[in-house]
């Protein structure tokens, strides 16, 4: 069922066209990519600040409340893009082991926000007045270390895994 709709959503007419597309396609990759960097540094600030190890002179509140908007925005520019990326090849997307850790790894992440949202981050100004910062929002700031680390690096690993023979890739052209 799922490799029908990857086989599907990759030959509707626009994901087939941001495929064949020289400049469509490597925009959007170039536009994740930078999405991903400006996301991942507010993800990697937000946790370095939990764990004491960066911006000490400023309030855990500070650095969570300064930080979510450019955080939403980054996010809302990569996973739309990383969308428009997956629509453009779904079917090699499917077979692609690094691939399916990544979505893994993305519900892993969907679970530590449940875990941890209520508990750590949405509660900086408490975290703040503690006299030591709390053994969870350390260990909250260990695991999305950890989890999004994970994530660039099985999507770094994505594109060196060559498409399975018969998937109509060859230097991102469609087969006829």
């Amino acid at each position: 069922m799922l490799l029908s709709l990857a086989r599907w959503a990759e030959n509707t007419e626009f994901f087939a066209y941001l495929r064949s597309s020289s400049y469509a396609y490597p925009a959007i990759l170039s536009l994740h990519m930078v999405a991903i960097a400006l996301f991942g540094g507010m993800i990697v600030m937000t946790d370095l600040r939990l764990l004491g190890w960066a911006m000490r002179s400023r309030t855990v509140a500070e650095v969570v409340d300064q930080l979510r908007v450019p955080k939403r925005i980054g996010f809302i520019i990569a996973a739309t893009c990383g969308i428009l990326l997956l629509g453009s090849k779904a079917e090699e997307y499917y077979y692609n082991a690094f691939f399916r850790t990544k979505i893994l790894l993305f519900v892993m992440v969907a679970l530590h926000a449940l875990v941890f949202r209520n508990s750590v981050y949405n509660r900086a100004a408490e975290l703040d007045r503690a006299p030591r910062m709390p053994a969870r929002a350390k260990l909250a700031a260990t695991v999305s270390l950890l989890l999004w680390v994970s994530i660039f690096s099985a999507g770094r690993g994505i594109g060196f895994i060559p498409a399975p023979p018969g998937i109509h890739y060859s230097a991102g052209l469609s087969a006829p």
